[in-house]
């Protein structure tokens, strides 16, 4: 029975997984993004998500663990100089699985697995998009700040000639 075991075995020894995943991770701090089994990438999300937490905090310390578990200085260099200064405002999450589809010659579930913040397409978007679309509270939206100052312009001058004319009856 397989009660309270949380890690998936990937049909590996733990040397051997340990390697595997190591590896992953060393591959994803480097390209940003990799192609791998849908096993494989839930198990690199929570190999790699810790890893890159103590990336943020650029300490002696934290360099020395990473890098007992990647055994990889470019790799480690990558994460606390490119990696961590760009991740540095999220609060986790750090990773994005995308499914692929079924490999052709086995037909085993694929998936892409990503570095959230690298990703320009989604960012640049997102970030367009919540400056483009101020909307206000009843759905409609919200009037650019020239143009709410040309109508309030209006409104003064429309009761200006208006109470002109009471004063002089």
């Amino acid at each position: 029975m397989r009660h309270g075991n949380k890690n998936n075995a990937l049909g590996r020894k733990k040397a051997h997984r340990d390697s595997l995943l190591s590896n992953l991770a060393c591959s994803l701090i480097e390209h940003k993004r990799i192609s791998t089994t849908l096993a494989k990438a839930r198990a690199l999300r929570r190999y790699v998500e810790p890893l890159l937490t103590k990336g943020k905090d650029n300490s002696m310390h934290s360099q020395r663990i990473v890098f007992s578990y990647l055994q990889n200085k470019e790799a480690t260099a990558a994460l606390f100089r490119d990696v961590a200064p760009k991740i540095g405002e999220r609060a986790g999450g750090y990773t994005r699985i995308i499914k692929l589809g079924n490999r052709r010659g086995d037909a085993s579930e694929m998936a892409m697995i990503e570095l959230v913040d690298f990703n320009e397409v989604y960012t640049k978007e997102k970030a367009t998009a919540g400056a483009a679309a101020k909307r206000t509270r009843r759905g409609r939206t919200a009037k650019p700040a020239a143009t709410k100052a040309a109508a309030e312009s209006k409104a003064t001058e429309a009761a200006a000639p208006a109470e002109g004319e009471a004063k002089s009856e």
